[in-house]
């Protein structure tokens, strides 16, 4: 799981958590403006990563991309359906997440 930020000279820093535990315990003290996740991780899946940060007022507006193995239409389907507003499949194209990233942070 990644947790990317900005900062105000527009240099990315990424913020790594290794499982959807440590991505929970990372949010509320990283400055966090879009939240790349993947659907297999280890304690809580990226599935149910996308639902809490959905269902919290503090977080539900932060860009979510799935970049995941999962390729099948039901991931495909549910992951934007709890509010992914992106789905890759591994292995993807870096200058296509590249793209998506300067979409949704201008």
């Amino acid at each position: 799981m990644l947790v990317s930020t900005i900062d105000a000279l527009e240099k990315f820093t990424i913020v790594e958590a290794a499982s959807g535990f440590e991505a929970l315990r990372l949010l509320p003290r990283e400055q966090v403006d879009l939240i790349i996740t993947d659907i297999n991780m280890p304690d809580i899946n990226g599935l149910e990563l996308i639902s809490y940060v959905r269902n919290n007022p503090n977080y539900q507006l932060i860009p979510l991309f799935i970049v995941s193995t999962e390729s099948g239409d039901k991931d495909l389907e549910k992951g934007l359906a709890l509010g992914a507003n992106e789905y890759l499949v591994k292995p993807f194209n870096p200058q296509k997440l590249q793209e998506l990233i300067c979409k949704y942070l201008g």
